[in-house]
């Protein structure tokens, strides 16, 4: 067993391209596009150490093969963990590490472009001059300016995106119940997640994905939100109940809908589907929808987030084979 030979899965050219530039001589990459689950985990007997993102399947079964195979560390190239059954890894001896701010700057844009997008009616707009239609009808939009920004979610990117929403002139107001201080030093204000949700005209979602946070945007959340918000999630699928939004949207309760993550999109994003006839029913009526606009899972991506998160990925593997603390070191919560 080589401990400097690590197996990478769902790694796309563009990540073994970064992976093998971050590389040192003590740690090498094989790279396979493919999703990493109980059946293709087999492909890395004999790796000591396998890295994977954030739609691998690191359930029971996989970390049971992994385990058999000799895994003893799972380097993550990605913030999220909610992948991983991290109980189950513990019992069988396997570390996880994560790559926990890669690029907040790169996330933070990406969220601004999607209200910008959105509130402007860019993707419509740009379609017509194409076809030559310079009409305005249809394209009216807001400001920015005076309107009340409700983000959840108060760690570095949410941070990040209430900057940027302040200097357009937008008053903003964050839940964070779990560290509030940060949030606090740099003049937000902090409040109830009730109080965020019926007072703001845009909604940007910044969590975690857990069991308490996941579908904090259902059908009882929407129903306190102002009629027309709009909502915006670039974190994680999983936060937001897909259905409970699409009826929000057929009553323009929800007027402005931005994605960048999707609760299933573990068998749709990061591959080419344009041959295909995609079976996702709640997806397909989400994109036909002209007040939804849906990028897949790319607000992380930037030259700048690669370099990092590849960079991050190496040091943690050489943490790890030098007997070194693992600082960034995904634990179960007790």
């Amino acid at each position: 067993m080589n401990p400097n030979h690590v197996v990478a899965f769902s790694a796309k050219p563009y990540d073994e391209a970064y992976l093998v530039q971050a590389s040192t001589d003590d740690v090498n990459f094989r790279c396979y596009d493919l999703n990493l689950n109980s059946t293709t985990a087999t492909m890395a007997n004999g790796a000591q150490i396998v890295s994977a993102f954030v739609n691998d399947d690191l359930n029971t079964d996989t970390l049971e093969v992994l385990a058999a195979g000799g895994t003893e560390l799972i380097a993550l190239r990605c913030a999220g963990y909610n992948q991983v059954d991290l109980a189950v890894a513990k019992q069988l001896g396997i570390s996880v590490v994560n790559v926990p701010a890669y690029s907040p700057y790169a996330v933070a844009e990406h969220t601004v472009a999607l209200m910008l997008a959105l509130s402007r009616k860019l993707p419509r707009s740009y379609n017509r001059v194409r076809d030559g239609n310079f009409s305005l009808d249809g394209l009216l939009g807001f400001d920015f300016h005076g309107k009340k920004v409700g983000i959840i979610g108060g760690g570095k990117i949410g941070r990040l995106v209430g900057e940027r929403m302040s200097a357009f002139g937008c008053e903003v107001i964050i839940h964070e119940p779990i560290n509030p201080q940060p949030c606090i030093d740099q003049g937000f204000e902090v409040v109830a997640l009730d109080q965020l949700l019926m007072e703001s005209d845009i909604i940007s979602l910044h969590c975690p994905l857990t069991e308490d946070t996941r579908y904090i945007i259902d059908t009882g959340a929407i129903l306190k939100m102002k009629q027309g918000v709009m909502l915006i999630n670039t974190s994680r699928g999983g936060l937001v109940d897909t259905a409970a939004v699409l009826s929000a949207l057929k009553k323009h309760k929800v007027a402005y809908l931005g994605m960048d993550v999707y609760e299933q999109e573990g068998s749709l994003f990061f591959d080419d589907h344009s041959s295909e006839i995609i079976q996702d029913d709640v997806f397909q009526r989400l994109i036909t929808l002209p007040n939804v606009l849906i990028t897949g899972h790319q607000a992380y991506f930037t030259k700048e987030a690669l370099r990092h998160i590849s960079e991050t990925t190496v040091a943690n593997i050489v943490a790890f084979v030098t007997q070194q603390p693992l600082i960034n070191e995904v634990k179960v919560r007790l």
